[in-house]
């Protein structure tokens, strides 16, 4: 087996089953090319996108791209760099640590969503992530005791943040910050800032699979983008149906992409902070619709905590945000504000379920 990238900040909660089509429609013909400006490099444990359509705008490319490896290197906490969240952990029980004001940003909105999620999400996974250590070579199930042991470490509320100092300490000595949960959702809307800044007005910015659609689709008629969304069950490129897209980021999560099969059950990298084991639903992958990547990906995985039920109720409250969710018999529910848009695959083999 090939040892992959070590970046489980990307690479252990956030799997992503997205493809993306350009519909007919979008900005003026006469300010865009008909093939974009594109790069596209293997960072982040992922291959990496980014696809300009505004004419003379192709020298936007390289700050984009310095922009996210910068953001990975600060972020990465499985390779021997020291990256500024390594040195957090490191000095966990020890002493706060002062960090880049990007990296505290990320840190706290992370920090937020643990707290309204009352730690279903919990940005203090890192020590059961780091046990299982789904998607890498080593990956194995642990035993009980194992999981009992690192549990203890696992609490958001120990993340001790002070806004004036721009530093983070974990309390005890153990812990650990993951932040792959949101992470690539933050580096994709760091990245359509810059596009923004820099006077691109479409574009797709793709972090293997946190998809971000900036304007319209670049074929006239001011119309959206067509985004596929990606059968959880399936190969990559295989869809179920599409979303419309204007300025909106799309962030998918699924169970059967990334997982460790032992004794023939299979364990995905979806971790429960309250159990140290993979959360287990009726929920095999769900897509989510914001205007802010970094929503999606904490959205995405706060969802799996609730299940279907109270994941839609949870959905339906938030603003500008919309949910679609595929369980594990082959069904589709939507949240209300995309039943009139989503458009199912005839031959997906999936059903829209009767009642949401």
């Amino acid at each position: 087996m090939k040892k992959q990238i070590k970046f489980s900040a990307f690479l252990l909660l956030s799997v992503l089953f997205l493809s993306l089509l350009t519909a007919c429609g979008g900005a003026d013909k006469g300010t865009l090319v008909k093939e974009p400006y594109a790069d596209r490099q293997f960072l982040l444990g992922t291959y990496v996108q980014v696809k300009i359509y505004d004419k003379g705008k192709k020298e936007v490319l390289k700050p984009a791209f310095e922009l996210i490896k910068k953001y990975g290197r600060e972020i990465d906490v499985n390779d021997a760099g020291g990256s500024e969240i390594d040195r957090v952990n490191q000095a966990a029980g020890v002493a706060p640590v002062k960090v880049d004001k990007d990296i505290y940003r990320l840190v706290k909105k992370a920090y937020a969503y643990s707290a309204e999620s009352d730690g279903k999400f919990d940005l203090a996974i890192g020590p059961i992530t780091q046990l299982w250590h789904i998607g890498f070579d080593d990956a194995r199930k642990p035993t009980q005791q194992e999981i009992d042991e690192k549990l203890k470490l696992v609490d958001y509320q120990k993340v001790i943040l002070n806004d004036e100092e721009q530093t983070v300490f974990l309390q005890e000595k153990g812990m650990e910050l993951d932040l792959g949960a949101i992470a690539k959702g933050f580096i994709t809307d760091e990245v359509a800032n810059l596009l923004k800044k820099k006077g691109v007005t479409t574009a797709i910015v793709d972090l293997g699979g946190n998809v971000y659609v900036l304007g319209h689709s670049p074929r006239g008629d001011n119309k959206p983008w067509t985004v596929g969304i990606q059968d959880p069950n399936k190969a990559r490129n295989t869809v179920v149906g599409y979303l419309p897209g204007v300025n909106q980021s799309f962030v998918t999560s699924g169970i059967y992409e990334r997982y460790l099969k032992v004794d023939g059950k299979s364990y995905h990298h979806l971790m429960n902070p309250d159990t140290g084991y993979p959360f287990d639903n009726d929920i095999a992958g769900v897509t989510i619709v914001s205007d802010k990547s970094t929503d999606g990906d904490g959205l995405s995985t706060t969802i799996f905590a609730l299940g279907l039920k109270d994941g839609m109720a949870f959905i339906e409250k938030q603003k500008g945000v919309e949910a679609l969710f595929i369980t594990k018999d082959n069904k589709i529910y939507e949240t209300s504000g995309i039943k009139k848009t989503f458009d199912l695959e005839p031959d997906s083999g999936y059903t829209m379920a009767e009642e949401n």
